[in-house]
């Protein structure tokens, strides 16, 4: 008896070991190039950047002083920052999110932007809004302090910044990809 539930504990541990770091092993799998069709039936407004196999629903309109807000909302996916325009506006569309969380608070979206940093000039990202696609290509990549808000704050033309939090697992930095409409 003592046997089998040690090897039934030993088998639940490694049950929720694998749900708990698969959001982070997912990004590594193989994967098709076209977004999740659960992503274009569930969300009019989402991200793919095929490169890292990222792929998530963006949240609208997300205050990104409010930390108790936009946390929740990383939660969920990729979160517009508030005031930044929307796909085919002509004006800066600012997109956040996690590259990394505690186990304990990960989901299937809220470390969307792992892998964000291994992008190069000229990778491609596209947008997906009610139907429609976006393509971006990286032109620019930057790493600039917290403090350093004026790309969330100034319009800088018909682009879209990607950001997130670097070096991976730590608050430290911001990590900012530029790209241009193609």
């Amino acid at each position: 008896m003592r046997k089998n539930l040690g090897n039934l504990l030993i088998i639940l541990s490694l049950l929720l070991l694998g749900f708990t770091y698969y959001p982070f092993l997912r990004l590594y799998l193989p994967h098709s190039s076209s977004p999740a069709v659960s992503l274009a039936v569930s969300n009019s407004f989402y991200i793919n950047i095929p490169k890292i196999n990222a792929q998530a629903p963006i949240i609208l309109d997300v205050d990104p002083f409010s930390q108790a807000v936009y946390r929740k909302a990383l939660e969920q996916g990729v979160a517009q920052a508030r005031g930044s325009a929307l796909p085919g506006e002509g004006r800066t569309i600012f997109l956040f999110a996690h590259s990394s969380d505690v186990p304990w608070r990960m989901t299937r979206y809220n470390t969307a932007f792992l892998r964000l940093g291994e992008l190069q000039l000229g990778d491609n990202i596209f947008l997906y809004k009610e139907g429609r696609e976006y393509k971006y290509q990286v032109v620019d990549k930057k790493e600039v302090w917290p403090d350093e808000v004026q790309y969330l704050k100034e319009d800088q033309g018909d682009q879209l910044i990607l950001q997130t939090c670097t070096p991976l697992g730590t608050a430290l930095k911001r990590l900012l990809v530029f790209a241009q409409p193609t």
